[in-house]
């Protein structure tokens, strides 16, 4: 783990670091100036979302370490559970 990471979890308490997932599914929509991102990872069953100005390449079948929080978001009565993502690397 790089010393950014341990940085970036030592000041924020909710923020949760994961290495090696398999992204089996990755999907960009756009949504006014932004593309929005939202991966699904092997062996976990919430979404991964984050936001780009521009589209990313596909990550479908490559492995990444992903630094989130915990979102939940309420649709229509519904709570919704994400991971909204602040730091992204291919491993």
């Amino acid at each position: 783990m790089s010393k950014d990471v341990k940085k970036l979890l030592a000041n924020h308490e909710d923020l949760i670091h994961s290495e090696g997932l398999k992204v089996l599914s990755h999907v960009q929509r756009k949504e006014d100036d932004w593309y929005i991102n939202t991966l699904m990872l092997e062996g976990i069953d919430v979404p991964f979302k984050y936001k780009r100005k521009q589209p990313y390449k596909s990550l479908k079948d490559t492995q990444v370490n992903l630094t989130y929080y915990r979102e939940i978001n309420i649709i229509a009565g519904l709570e919704f559970e994400t991971m909204k993502v602040v730091r992204l690397k291919q491993s």
